[in-house]
């Protein structure tokens, strides 16, 4: 093999490698480890179950905390629905809810993370809180 012939198929590997390592996210329209929004989260059973376990996990910690701290003002959430949801693969699933809760006579909006690994049996709520409305 001359120089030439060398330097062509080196030139040639690299473009095939750098073409197709770009492929898959444009083929999917996202990027990979990026978010995906999910469609008709409303009649989503799945999503919807996913909202009321955010819920009463959050409702738990607060059963946890006024036992400790004695405290009788605590506000227990009611689950309404899912109004928005989003999933992300990370080691297992992760999803983003915007969660519709009644307390007191209002409603209040919560955004929700948590993660699913299913060949663990695991879910996990990572985080759970009032929804901030950005101002621009």
């Amino acid at each position: 093999m001359t120089k030439s012939t060398k330097t062509i198929s080196l030139l040639i590997t690299l473009f095939i490698i750098t073409t197709f390592s770009s492929t898959p996210s444009k083929i999917l329209g996202r990027k990979v480890g990026g978010r995906t929004p999910i469609k008709d989260v409303k009649t989503n059973k799945k999503i919807q179950e996913l909202g009321k376990y955010c819920v009463e996990e959050y409702n738990h910690s607060l059963k946890k905390y006024n036992h400790i701290m004695q405290k009788d003002n605590i506000e227990f959430l009611n689950f309404v629905e899912v109004l928005e949801a989003e999933t992300q693969i990370v080691s297992g699933i992760k999803y983003y809810l915007k969660i519709s809760t009644f307390t007191l006579g209002m409603v209040k909006i919560f955004d929700a993370e948590l993660v699913i690994k299913s060949w663990e049996k695991k879910k996990e709520l990572i985080h759970f809180s009032p929804f901030n409305y950005a101002i621009n």
